[in-house]
């Protein structure tokens, strides 16, 4: 069966998405895919740099932020002799955060941060943008407005993913090759504490009350519930195999968890972690390498980009079940909803 054909098939009748758009950060292929949520189809490519990471789409729906190694190299370059075949190798020059205007789905500007960007968030206010920088352990604070780095902030060994808490007071960011969390206070732009939480912490998580924070730890096969109260690791859930990327549902009850394995041993599933009971209650297969995790506003379809495959993976998580595969760009990474 064919991918449209597929699509065409999965496609609910009568029904559309709660979000018009889906952005997709093809790290392979230096483009960002625009996906149409009620067509399950790719509507727009945008050049994003060299080695484009992740992507966030802002809390007004306006702009989509971008994490890259900065320009690509002009056709012909020979490639860098120092980079490695391995994910997320370090870059030996500053990376950059470029804009998109989703109206036009075109970069707007284009913002140089630290070495290696690898994640980004915005607050929910829209104020600032922070991006961690895996080479020089920092995170850059961007004003969003201005679009220009305001502030520098020491954090942990190789920091990675990193999300914004529910009442915009702290920004957590995870430390890959240093086993915590950093905790930074976004009133003072200060890191106030680091949680020790276990082997290679990707990307971090929150419930929508605040009651719980999360953290993939890839090197674990787990995930670990953090009480944002007394920053102290609750318990570890047991997932599949290499956790990145991870995002609980705005009901604050499930928490879906992609899998991605290794390139030779590709995982290709989703767990999805009941909060009440901690419990795996369903692992969804997905494709190889899921890695990326969005989900709408209302809660009825997460988002995952498969690596290895190239496609993003749309699962109604009522039902529990794939209902969509789109193909993208080489090497999807990254992924958010516009609201």
């Amino acid at each position: 069966m064919s991918a449209a054909l597929q699509i065409s098939l999965m496609t609910w009748s009568g029904a559309a998405f709660s979000a018009d758009k889906v952005y997709v950060a093809n790290e392979e292929a230096d483009t960002v895919s625009v996906l149409d949520a009620a067509s399950f189809k790719v509507v727009a490519t945008v050049r994003a740099g060299k080695m484009p990471h992740n992507v966030q789409v802002s809390p007004d729906g306006k702009r989509v932020w971008v994490t890259n190694n900065g320009e690509p190299a002009p056709a012909g370059a020979p490639v860098h002799q120092a980079m490695g075949k391995g994910e997320h190798a370090v870059m030996s020059r500053a990376g950059a955060v470029w804009v998109i205007d989703t109206d036009r789905d075109a970069v707007m500007a284009k913002v140089p941060v630290g070495l290696h960007p690898a994640h980004v968030v915005i607050t929910p206010d829209g104020r600032f943008a922070y991006i961690t920088n895996g080479g020089d352990n920092t995170v850059s604070v961007v004003d969003a407005a201005a679009q220009r780095v305001v502030a520098t902030i020491a954090v942990g060994k190789f920091p990675h993913g990193l999300r914004v808490s529910p009442d915009g007071k702290q920004t957590y960011i995870a430390n890959l090759k240093g086993g915590t969390v950093s905790v930074v206070d976004i009133a003072s732009q200060k890191e106030i504490a680091q949680i020790p939480v276990g082997k290679g912490p990707a990307q971090v998580g929150f419930t929508e009350n605040g009651r719980l924070a999360f953290v993939s730890l890839s090197g674990e096969s787990a995930v670990a519930v953090i009480d944002p109260a007394s920053r102290k690791v609750l318990r570890k859930v047991p997932v599949g195999a290499t956790p990145i990327q991870l995002f609980a549902t705005p009901d604050s009850g499930t928490l879906l968890v992609a899998n991605q394995g290794s390139r030779k041993k590709p995982g290709k599933s989703v767990s999805m972690i009941d909060l009440e009971s901690y419990k795996v209650t369903k692992t969804v297969e997905t494709g190889p390498g899921a890695h990326g995790v969005a989900i709408d506003r209302e809660g009825r379809y997460a988002y995952i980009t498969n690596t290895y495959a190239g496609s993003v993976s749309v699962i109604d998580i009522k039902a529990q079940k794939v209902v969509a595969t789109v193909p993208v760009g080489k090497g999807p990474n990254g992924i958010s909803v516009r609201p």
